[in-house]
């Protein structure tokens, strides 16, 4: 059964290039890369973020509040209509993060998003987790939002599978065309000399990672891809409002 559960700690922080740099020859020495890693290359993850007509999961998410919940469908790469992707819960409590996903071919997944019934169980699903997705489509209306991308390189830890820390650059969102299938793009989300580095883990940090930290002044930050892209396009609206505002206000002026 292709099923992943995780509960653990996400500490994020914000690298220039050559910091970047830095970290990855510490990292070779002391963790392995991801399978999908191989010879240092990149993979890419695909997302479609789904939330309430009134966005309330990331409004509430962007409250800080001491728990918070979304949901989102999951790719790697671009999918066909009948590949299989993850659809999944990400839950936050207390600093904790759950995150509880099954896989689903993603025409069976695109159904149970829009009709709120659970597919025909398959072997390759876990029906726990479709149990805790059902509750979730039922107990909220909800919509794709939002297209989240980014290419990822990612470790693991020799002898510690529990530690993963991964590196994510060139992120892309889009709020059209939102299928998976659609294709790879997006308008960048931060700066090209921006790179984000997710250390995950449910237990303390080994004494070298701290120290690494230390010695290159890397400090925890807090950030979020669709809290970031949410507050954007809500500047974006406000610009475009007052810039529409600024035009009927002349417009009347010049009659």
């Amino acid at each position: 059964m292709a099923i992943e559960v995780f509960n653990r700690f996400e500490n994020k922080y914000m690298l220039d290039t050559k910091t970047f740099e830095k970290i990855c020859k510490v990292m070779d020495e002391h963790m392995i890369l991801d399978g999908y890693c191989t010879n240092h290359q990149y993979y890419t993850i695909s997302n479609i973020y789904y939330d309430t007509p009134d966005n309330s999961l990331i409004r509430e998410s962007l409250s800080k509040p001491v728990y918070k919940e979304k949901l989102r469908l999951r790719a790697y790469g671009v999918p066909d209509i009948d590949t299989r992707v993850y659809l999944e819960i990400k839950k936050k409590f207390n600093g904790l993060v759950n995150k509880r996903r099954t896989v689903l071919r993603l025409d069976e997944a695109y159904d149970f998003l829009a009709t709120s019934k659970k597919p025909e169980l398959q072997n390759y699903m876990n029906e726990q987790v479709l149990n805790e997705l059902d509750y979730f489509l039922n107990n909220y209306s909800l919509e794709p939002k939002v297209y989240i991308a980014y290419d990822r390189i990612a470790y693991f830890e020799k002898d510690n599978d529990d530690l993963r820390i991964s590196f994510d650059t060139n992120i892309r969102t889009r709020r059209y065309d939102l299928s998976l299938e659609a294709g790879d793009y997006g308008e960048r989300l931060l700066p090209d000399d921006v790179w984000l580095m997710e250390i995950k883990t449910s237990r303390a940090m080994p004494m070298w990672l701290c120290d690494m930290l230390t010695e290159l002044q890397v400090y925890h930050s807090s950030f979020s891809k669709y809290g970031t892209e949410f507050e954007r396009t809500l500047k974006k609206e406000k610009t475009l409002t007052k810039k529409e505002n600024v035009y009927k206000f002349k417009s009347r002026q010049a009659v």
